[in-house]
């Protein structure tokens, strides 16, 4: 005689792929990243350093991104103690700690250019740095979106499993791309 799984065993079994994807998805971006800081290396390895000091609102930026894992790690908890009010008010406080994170990167961008230092120029090093923070603003567009199916959710009538998931897939993400910003900052603190 079979045994009928009930809906959240069904739903735990159909979510398992999608969270192999996400991890897929970030090991191909550590690629990618591990790709590009190499190719800094080699670029300035032959003489091109980066002759000009990074923006100080990186620093900063770097800052508002560690505190916006502090409140999505705080809204994760919620979930676990089904404190939905909790929950969504830690997903709110992360998605706008990622918009000025953003911000802040675009805001570097500006200072750089009233100093005359352009994206196309003759040192390509400094196109590696813009070209390093525009990826991952790209990256934290695409964490702004997850953490927005978060909140759906946790708006929603959706099962628990359901919203559970949404918010672990949400932190997997949102905290790689913390920890990404964190070593690409330290990087180029290191190679200027």
């Amino acid at each position: 005689m079979m045994m009928q799984n009930s809906g959240n065993d069904i739903d735990r079994h159909n979510l398992q792929p999608k969270k192999f994807i996400m991890w897929l998805f970030l090991i191909s971006s550590i690629i990618f990243f591990a790709g590009l800081t190499s190719g800094f290396i080699v670029y300035t390895g032959s003489g091109r350093v980066l002759n000009v000091q990074l923006p100080k609102i990186f620093g900063y930026s770097s800052i508002v991104i560690l505190l916006s894992s502090a409140t999505l790690y705080w809204a994760s908890q919620q979930t676990k103690r089904l404190n939905f009010t909790n929950q969504r008010i830690g997903l709110w406080l992360t998605f706008f700690l990622g918009i000025a994170f953003i911000a802040m990167q675009i805001y570097g961008w500006k200072v750089w250019t009233e100093l005359g230092v352009y994206f196309i120029n003759s040192n390509a090093s400094i196109s590696f740095v813009y070209a390093f923070t525009f990826l991952h603003i790209l990256h934290i567009l695409a964490g702004l979106i997850i953490i927005i199916t978060a909140l759906v959710s946790s708006y929603g009538k959706v099962p628990n499993v359901i919203n559970s998931f949404r918010m672990q897939i949400t932190s997997i993400f949102w905290h790689f791309v913390d920890i990404l910003w964190i070593y690409l900052y330290l990087f180029l603190l290191l190679n200027q």
